[in-house]
């Protein structure tokens, strides 16, 4: 199995997150599938026993393997921002299980997802689905891999009238949603419901264009990096530099390739009035 990269230290701590999020993913995640009850918390999205238990799993396995500090999901916004504080230098950033209420409900499009990351931006991610037993990864400046192979995203694609979209209409602003609706740029659009799962098939060339209106730090972390070592092209809605502003809540516009990009950023632009 290739993962690139040269650097033996950065090498083996990538397997071994790798194994380690596999490993969480087959004790606590898939033996609970279509078996979970659900809550609702304070924010409407939901929470299984699962979730819980993998985060903690993880927490106990990653740390173990590099001493950072740990945010994750299902902790508070207080605890997540003190751990945020003392993680410049190094932090994991996770989200459990991505796509709860898939999860919860059988529908198959869930994910968990690990970054690695430093001075606020993510040096090392890793999403695994578990159901479909694909793992992407990648390490800043070495690359993408689905299952160990390499990934680009950056191929032959599509006009954008021809492209295949990602788009949250729930979050995304009043005119060009208004806008998606009444004409939009693609030929079709799907939603997953698991936000790292849509940054991993961009990256797989499975879609073309994305956006989103707010991401949380957990959602993109991993997912935005691997697209990035993919070849693809990450911007936010007010800025062609996506690690601009504030980690906790991010918009973004991406496409698999500049060529879409450009395009897929101009109709945008066009239509945000």
């Amino acid at each position: 199995m290739n993962y690139g990269g040269s650097d033996v230290a950065d090498l083996a701590l990538t397997v071994e997150v790798c194994a380690a999020v596999r490993a969480v993913a087959a004790a606590e995640v898939m033996p609970r599938y279509r078996k979970v009850e659900h809550r609702h918390k304070a924010d409407g999205s939901l929470l299984t026993e699962a979730d819980l238990a993998a985060q903690a799993a993880l927490a106990e396995r990653l740390t173990a393997l590099a001493p950072h500090p740990f945010v994750g999901e299902e902790m508070t916004a207080d605890e997540q921002q003190a751990q945020w504080d003392k993680g410049a230098d190094g932090l994991w950033c996770v989200d459990p299980i991505d796509g709860t209420s898939n999860f919860a409900r059988g529908v198959p499009y869930f994910a968990l997802s690990v970054a690695l990351m430093r001075g606020g931006r993510s040096v090392l991610g890793v999403v695994y689905s578990p159901y479909f037993d694909e793992l992407f990864h990648a390490q800043a400046g070495r690359g993408a891999f689905l299952n160990g192979e390499p990934l680009r995203s950056d191929g032959p694609s599509p006009v954008l009238q021809a492209s295949m979209a990602h788009v949250d209409f729930k979050r995304v602003p009043k005119n060009i949603g208004a806008a998606l609706v009444a004409k939009p740029p693609y030929c079709s659009h799907r939603s997953l419901g698991s936000a790292t799962l849509e940054w991993c098939y961009l990256a797989a060339g499975r879609i073309d264009v994305y956006l989103h209106g707010g991401q949380k730090l957990w959602d993109y972390a991993a997912g935005s990096l691997i697209l990035s070592e993919a070849g693809g092209r990450v911007a936010t809605l007010d800025s062609d530099e996506f690690w601009t502003g504030g980690p906790w809540t991010r918009s973004v516009v991406a496409a698999r390739t500049p060529a879409l990009y450009a395009d897929w950023r101009a109709w945008l632009t066009r239509n945000d009035t």
